[in-house]
């Protein structure tokens, strides 16, 4: 079975006009209404949305693989790289189990919806959606920021009725002109200005400080209510029609629970074939729809988000949020992962995982991949070290943050770099017991890669992987590690020796 079918940006025709340039400028300037299904195509979006599954298989035949491979060639005597081996490559054992708890999760998850949903047609939700996009509003990033909202105009009126998107920028941004003609061009946008003297109360800084007074805003015009919610967005994410309904159910499931009802959910984000300036990084980054779909699925599925958030399809409910707010403190980098934490000790059991996907962009280039990783690693250390939070939501914390910055001297291709130069080639570990350890680790790292693949493959225009595509993405996993793990050393160099802190956005592709 392939991967999840191409939506966007290649469905069929009557779902796919924003893809084009001339559907682009047809929504842009009001010319085309946003589409209305019929019922036989809601229940093809149903099918296409609720069919993909997470393979088990390929998790299977590589640990398996692996497994055996290595008792083959395990020596029971250890060499001077017996100690450490055991312990790294044994060492992100809990995150690989929480992974696999994922993927069982994932699959149920979606069999349950097809079971709750089938032979519903369109789902419609009288909440009050707010989609919350704040952008730096630079040149580079505009064009990424038009596509985005586009496709926002596009998919989500059919299942919300009730829509405004709040575009949030800086007074003064570079791209003021072409932002606020796009605003112009629905009335279902708002742009919402931050003013340059606006300062929080703990002297929140970058995209935190935007999503702060968005928030105080609702507060003020009195829509921090339980039937509104609040969709967070980065300015190079859109959305499909799966994605509109799949948060329409999840409203509506959370109106039908009463009491057990949830306050925050998230899906998948994917990455389109044809929003990558690089096809190096896009295969690199097929790693992180995996990560959802596991981990993140585990985690926030469970109700209680330990892992953290994306920044990206993070729907929230707007009396929540206004608990919550995003006043972290100037130091704040990753202002999602704290939001996270905060809502994980006062809401404990309250999130979800539902079934839809956003559709964002790679990096465009290998030194705005590493930009990004350090970003997230020197903001993770400092969540760490911050004692405001929960003890135990930070020892998880630290453990993958540990698992991250150990990356370059548990990597595959460096290991045996090593053990040629000490001239002793022999990895085995100090006991064999952990072997199967080791193999699962590396069968689920495997699996990540593959599984990731058939995601992004699958939403792409050309939903087919290409031989060579699934060749690489595993040859290279070595090389992938080393661009993950190198970024996230820095980053966690950069916190220890308390360097000022940057809020680097890089350029989106669009």
């Amino acid at each position: 079975m392939g991967g999840p079918e191409a939506v966007p940006p290649d469905w069929d025709a009557w779902l796919d006009r924003d893809a084009s340039p001339a559907g682009r400028e047809a929504l842009s300037t009001g010319q085309v209404a946003p589409t209305v299904y019929g019922p036989q195509q809601a229940r093809e979006l149903h099918r296409r949305l609720t069919r993909w599954r997470p393979s088990y298989l390929p998790l299977i035949l590589s640990y398996l693989l692996i497994v055996a491979s290595d008792f083959w060639f395990a020596d029971p005597i250890a060499g001077l790289l017996g100690w450490p081996l055991t312990v790294l490559w044994t060492w992100p054992i809990f995150t690989t189990l929480t992974g696999i708890v994922g993927i069982r999760r994932t699959r149920k998850a979606l069999r349950e919806s097809e079971a709750r949903w089938s032979g519903r047609g369109l789902t419609r939700t009288d909440d009050f959606l707010i989609v919350v996009v704040p952008t730096i509003g630079r040149y580079d990033t505009y064009p990424a920021l038009e596509r985005s909202v586009l496709s926002y105009i596009a998919y989500l009126p059919r299942c919300f009725p009730r829509l405004r998107i709040d575009i949030v920028i800086d007074e003064g941004c570079e791209a003021t002109e072409l932002i606020a003609e796009l605003a112009a061009g629905s009335e279902l946008i708002r742009l919402v200005t931050v003013p340059s003297g606006y300062r929080t109360a703990n002297g929140t800084r970058f995209k935190a400080r935007a999503s702060h007074y968005a928030d105080e805003l609702r507060i003020r015009e009195h829509e921090a209510r339980d039937d509104v919610w609040v969709l967070h967005m980065d300015d190079d994410t859109g959305v499909g029609p799966d994605t509109a309904l799949a948060m329409a159910r999840f409203i509506e499931e959370q109106f039908l629970a009463g009491r057990d009802a949830k306050h925050l959910g998230q899906g998948i984000l994917t990455y389109p074939r044809e929003y990558a300036v690089n096809r190096l990084i896009w295969l690199a980054d097929a790693v992180r729809p995996a990560e959802d779909v596991g981990r993140f699925s585990a985690w926030t599925g469970s109700g209680t988000p330990r892992a953290g958030v994306h920044g990206e399809l993070l729907l929230v409910r707007a009396s929540i949020e206004a608990t919550i707010g995003w006043d972290f403190g100037p130091q704040s980098l990753v202002e999602d992962a704290q939001f996270a934490l905060i809502f994980s000790a006062r809401y404990g059991g309250r999130s979800a995982w539902f079934g839809g996907r956003c559709y964002g962009a790679s990096p465009a280039t290998v030194g705005d991949f590493f930009r990004q990783r350090e970003r997230w690693s020197w903001g993770l250390a400092g969540l760490v070290f911050n004692r405001s939070l929960q003890l135990r939501n930070r020892v998880l914390l630290g453990y993958s943050v540990m698992a991250w910055v150990l990356g370059p001297i548990q990597n595959v291709g460096v290991v045996l770099l090593l053990a040629i130069l000490i001239a002793d080639p022999n990895t085995s570990p100090v006991t064999l017991f952990v072997i199967p350890f080791w193999a699962l680790n590396m069968a689920y790292t495997m699996w990540m890669y593959w599984e990731g693949l058939r995601v992004n493959a699958g939403v792409s225009s050309d939903d087919r992987r290409k031989w060579w595509e699934s060749v690489a993405v595993i040859m290279l996993i070595p090389f992938f590690g080393l661009m993950e793990s190198l970024p996230g050393l820095r980053g966690f160099v950069r916190f220890a020796r308390r360097a000022e802190n940057k809020f680097l956005v890089i350029a989106k592709p669009s």
